[in-house]
This record gives structure tokens, sequence and C-alpha cells, in this order.
């Protein structure tokens, strides 16, 4: 089953179920809203399949799109099997941040 994140209507990130979890469990241990983080946890423990983020609060919002911008690709490099297709797997996270930009989603300490 896929994985779908919608930024917000028209930006959306689709990803293999594996990898849509990896990166909900990514930022349920680094939030600081355990509400928003349970919430993720949800997601994941019921194979819901999609997470809108314009749902959460806009704190939440916030830290999960700094927390994405500043270490997904980074922990996608250290902690993803090494394996054939991790290089594409990398660019795949990488495409999840770069639409945090085209967004057009606040940047750090900004509210949005």
């Amino acid at each position: 089953m896929a994985g779908l994140i919608v930024l917000k209507p028209g930006v959306d990130w689709t990803a293999t179920g594996g990898l849509f979890d990896w990166t909900l469990e990514f930022l349920i241990s680094s939030l600081s809203d355990r509400q928003a983080a349970n919430h993720l946890q949800e997601i994941v423990d019921n194979n819901l399949g999609s997470l809108w983020v314009s749902e959460l609060p806009v704190a939440a919002r916030q830290e999960i799109i700094d927390l994405w911008r500043d270490g997904l690709v980074a922990a996608g490099e250290r902690q993803l099997p090494n394996t054939e297709h991790k290089a594409d797997v990398i660019r795949h996270l990488q495409e999840l941040v770069d639409a945090t930009y085209s967004a057009d989603l606040p940047g750090p300490g900004t509210a949005g």
C-alpha cells in the first residue's frame, strides 16, 4: 500500500507504505507536540496511509517542516538499508523536502 502526505491542496508526496511509515516515524520521537506525535503513531499503527499536514496545529506543522528540512535526508542516508535502490529512495526523500519549499511553507521560526 502506498502512503500520501499532503502538504497543502495540490502539493503532495507519495511513497511506498514502508517509506511513508519511516518518514512519519522519523518525526514521532522528535515532535514536542505529543498529541501530534500520537496522531502520527496512530496513522502508522493502523496503516491509514495518509497525512494531511494542514490538519495539525500550526506549531506542529512548523516543527514537522523544520524537522524534514533539517534532517530527513541525512537520517535516510544513515538509517535506511544499503540496497541498490537506496540512492533512489534518498532522492525521493529529497523530493518531499523540496516540496515543503515549493508549497511556500514557512521556514524555521516563522508562523504559518
